[in-house]
């Protein structure tokens, strides 16, 4: 059985709480700094697009939000699978959906509650509120009034309404059985198709499915009272009877004998082994009751290995997980203006999805999902992370709202439309994701020194309980014992294996170890054993080298240079050893590199092309085609400066080593950054803008990722060590606890070690 991704209440609540209330905010896109501004976005300026608006309403598109904003929207009647909670209990998840649409389609969302259940006050509300979005996204309203909800609106609304509770999962269903029937060998109107759960979104998948080509005769829905056919009147309404069906099954089980295909939105157990195995050849198992499926895949294949099987759970292969839809659907939508999403959309968005999973897998996936993914029966609809969903699945949706008439303005070049969409896709989230999902790959027994700081702690017990792998703390255990209950953590103490220097089995062994290494150095048997058990950092750095854990991660407590100094007692990690500090800052969708952040204080020439090297291994470990750049305060040679001399040097030297990445240099930063800038140099070997910067020093480094991290509000991962000959990562002392748990990671990824 698959580990579970453990959240206690308290680690949920602290990410809603910290770093303050909510999951988003609202950021001005004009500059708003001087008193000339203030006139074009307020009085007297904004005057002039309200008069083009009102004669011609289409102008909003242009010169408003609206063509990038959805509302997301819900009354708290059926939040997740809590129940009927009220508007206010559903905000949380609204603001939630409202981030997916961002992070995923670059959609502007804002969450609306209403506080009511009365459907024609919900149809007049959002009816009421047209004008300022749009597309409409209805979230977690019971069944039946989420049916009257949409349809009502639908009729009303001159711009797309969406129930994703219905058609979100129907979508993604749809993509995932295309591409089953392929690899069984089937055809959607020849199969007899079996779904249990007649809420919401079972209705919406099976009316997708029988648009798709499914035979109404061969279709049989069945709820909790088990199967719905022609004549039925306990438990009816008018959805229900639309797919009556005329049959002599009566429950479940009768229906699923020689069913093709079994589709479940409905509870856990609600099929045993039994019911699959009548199921006919090849069959097809969608089991998508969450969190926990009707039967799992391991149950499911133990009487029919022959069985695709698909859950809604993401520790299982083939998860039908709606993010794959709805952002995109509205991507879609929003860059055509459409008036409406029909059923030739929803089916563009299925098909383009199971078109993409049949697609060569790009390695930045496979590198992320810790494992090569190809079409199969494993691999039926592709990953959440997969950074071409931009680009493929709008296109799609786009032409099929053109070709049906609900555009108001079509696109006309759908290469370059395609291409625009690209460039809206931020790496940060997927590089995050990639480094997290390798560490739970590698199941690394990671150390963490310094168990007396709360951060590292909570740290320490995402890790274990993200299931990247075993936290060993080294700490005082009373001490680590108090702190994880101050932090609502104490359950987690049983969890973590705490590591305390004075009462270890090996102290005997790391201070022999220790002394050896050290004893043409000044240090005696006394400092060696000093420093053996009373220094954390030392500690863990001998645990490490030991094979007592495979990697490590601390600086949160002391400044990184002097931590360093401290694990050179143990490990060599100094520049004439090969090691090197690179930092990843991210920010507005873009990734750099700067180095060296940590290790060389003034590198010569030869230690650039060594940062450089260092740095292009991290890019590509991160899943990036590495463009490196020399900067300094001149470009090709002007201003002439015997400071930039080494940085001109530099690429000379790469020259000399015939490496196998584009660089270039000495250059300025903005024409490293900047194409157009670029432009100006055309003999420039960059075949696009610089992702690894190399600086003249170990302050111009540390300056540019503070100055950004403070000013911009860059995420910053790093300093990563690289080039030494075990897994050690140091944080900063102003690390959060998601900035300690990715150093972990990636030490854990071992990505950085000496070739």
């Amino acid at each position: 059985m698959p580990t579970k991704n453990r959240i206690t209440p308290e680690e949920a609540l602290a990410y809603h709480l910290d770093p303050r209330p909510g999951k988003y905010d609202i950021t001005a896109s004009k500059p708003m700094t001087s008193q000339r501004d203030l006139s074009l976005a307020y009085s007297p300026g904004v005057a002039v697009p309200v008069e083009a608006i009102a004669e011609n309403p289409e102008l909003a598109y242009d010169y408003t939000v609206k063509g990038n904003m959805v509302a997301v929207i819900s009354n708290g009647s059926a939040i997740l699978g809590l129940g009927n909670l009220g508007a206010l209990a559903s905000k949380p998840v609204m603001e939630g959906k409202a981030v997916l649409f961002k992070r995923f389609a670059d959609v502007n969302a804002i969450d609306i509650e209403l506080d009511t259940e009365d459907a024609d006050e919900i149809i007049n509300a959002v009816k009421l509120m047209g004008p300022t979005f749009g597309g409409i996204n209805l979230e977690d309203i019971k069944a039946p009034e989420c049916f009257i909800i949409e349809q009502r609106l639908k009729e009303m609304m001159d711009i797309p309404v969406f129930h994703d509770d219905q058609h979100g999962t129907a979508v993604i269903c749809a993509a995932g059985l295309i591409n089953a029937l392929e690899l069984s060998g089937k055809k959607i109107e020849d199969c007899k198709i079996v779904l249990n759960g007649a809420g919401a979104a079972g209705i919406a998948c099976l009316e997708l499915v029988k648009a798709m080509g499914a035979k109404h005769d061969n279709c049989i829905m069945c709820d909790t009272k088990g199967v719905i056919y022609q004549g039925r009147t306990e438990g009816m309404n008018q959805w229900k009877s639309a797919h009556a069906a005329v049959t002599e099954a009566r429950s479940l089980e009768e229906a699923m004998e020689g069913a093709d295909v079994f589709l479940g939105v409905s509870a856990k157990g609600a099929v045993t082994p039994e019911m699959v195995q009548a199921m006919a050849d090849n069959p097809v198992i969608f089991a998508m009751a969450n969190p926990d499926p009707e039967i799992t895949p391991e149950e499911a294949q133990s009487v029919r290995p022959d069985a695709i099987v698909a859950t809604g759970r993401s520790d299982y292969p083939n998860q039908v997980n709606n993010v794959l839809g709805f952002p995109y659907l509205f991507r879609g939508a929003l860059d055509i203006h459409a008036r409406a999403i029909n059923d030739e959309m929803k089916i563009a968005c299925a098909r383009a999805l199971a078109e993409l999973a049949r697609e060569d897998v790009p390695d930045e996936v496979a590198m992320a999902y810790g494992r090569k993914l190809s079409f199969g029966r494993d691999y039926i609809i592709p990953t959440p992370f997969d950074p071409r969903l931009i680009h493929v699945i709008p296109p799609a949706v786009a032409k099929a709202g053109m070709d049906t008439g609900v555009a108001r303005r079509p696109i006309i070049d759908m290469e370059g439309y395609a291409q625009s969409l690209k460039a809206r896709m931020d790496p940060t989230a997927s590089i995050l994701q990639g480094i997290q999902s390798r560490a739970r790959q590698a199941q690394a027994k990671m150390i963490f020194a310094e168990g007396d700081d709360p951060r590292v702690l909570r740290a320490a017990v995402a890790y274990q309980r993200s299931g990247m792998g075993q936290a060993l703390v080294v700490g005082r255990e009373q001490d680590v014992k108090e702190k994880l209950e101050a932090a609502g953590l104490g359950d987690a103490y049983r969890e973590l294996r705490v590591v305390n220097s004075a009462n270890s089995k090996h102290t005997e062994t790391y201070k022999d170890f220790l002394y050896a290494r050290l004893q043409r150095q000044g240090v005696d048997k006394e400092d060696a054993h000093k420093l053996a058990t009373r220094d954390r950092h030392v500690f863990a750095a001998l645990m490490l080298v030991h094979g007592h854990g495979d990697g490590m991660v601390t600086g949160a407590t002391r400044k990184s240079a002097h931590v360093l100094e401290l694990i050179n007692k143990v490990i060599d990690a100094k520049p004439s050893d090969g090691a090197v500090g690179i930092t990843a800052v991210l920010n507005k969708g873009r990734v750099v590199l700067i180095g060296d952040t940590l290790v060389h204080e003034w590198p010569d020439e030869e230690d650039l092309a060594d940062i450089a090297t260092a740095g292009a291994h991290v890019a590509r470990g991160l899943g990036l085609e590495p463009r490196v750049a020399f900067c300094s305060f001149s470009t090709f040679g002007y201003p002439v400066s015997e400071r930039a001399t080494k940085m001109h040097v530099a690429p000379k030297v790469l020259d000399a080593r015939g490496v196998d990445f584009e660089y270039d240099g000495e250059m300025t930063v903005d024409v490293a950054l900047n194409m157009d800038q670029m432009k100006n140099y055309p003999f420039c070997r960059l075949t696009g803008p610089a992702n690894i910067l190399v600086v003249p020093a170990r302050h111009s480094a540390s300056i540019s990722v503070k100055l950004m991290q403070e000013m911009a509000g860059a995420t910053v991962i790093g300093p990563i060590l690289t080039g030494t000959s075990h897994a050690v990562q140091l944080c900063s002392t102003s690390s959060t606890v998601n900035d300690i748990l990715n150093m972990a990671a990636l030490a854990s990824c071992k990505l950085c070690l000496k070739d």
